[in-house]
């Protein structure tokens, strides 16, 4: 899994020297070193770093069901504070309690329906939806180049006669 170089743990500086040991100096031995204890202390570096690599992606998969959990949370409330309110209509204690709360509001993605996480920060206006309704219209902008005396045209009769249409 890690051997090729890209992904490999071992430093290239390091499986330089390993190589060397292993087609060089194969026949070499220094005291406590030699090409079987460099390949013992590689490999089990190696095995350590495939352990890391699926802890890693137990961790991911526990975030994501984390996440999912959580957007499932949030909808369930959403639907269970719209419910109280609409109970608590003639109750007007228990109605300003559940004004109180305010649970994130759903986010709508090409995906599908999907909601804020729980931490996200409020007032975050980013993901929020996009206005409905007519653009309002642009008003004429004074060109910056011109005292503006000459009203809204002026700039296109001091424009050179090719820009001018």
């Amino acid at each position: 899994m890690f051997d090729s170089p890209e992904n490999d743990s071992i430093s290239p500086a390091l499986r330089a020297l390993l190589e060397l040991f292993a087609t060089d100096l194969a026949d070499v031995k220094f005291p406590d070193v030699d090409t079987a204890v460099l390949g013992e202390s590689a490999a089990h570096v190696r095995e350590k770093a495939e352990a890391v690599a699926r802890a890693q992606a137990a961790l991911d998969a526990a975030r994501q069901a984390l996440n999912e959990s959580q957007e499932s949370l949030l909808q369930k409330g959403q639907r269970a504070l719209a419910y109280a309110k609409v109970f608590a209509e003639d109750d007007a204690e228990l109605g300003a309690k559940l004004e109180a709360i305010h649970l994130p509001r759903p986010v709508r993605k090409a995906g599908g329906a999907q909601v804020e996480p729980v931490n996200a920060a409020p007032g975050n206006d980013d993901n929020a939806p996009r206005r409905r309704g007519r653009p309002p219209k642009l008003r004429p902008v004074a060109n910056l180049f011109t005292d503006g005396s000459n009203g809204p045209d002026s700039a296109q009769d001091d424009a050179p006669a090719s820009l001018q249409s």
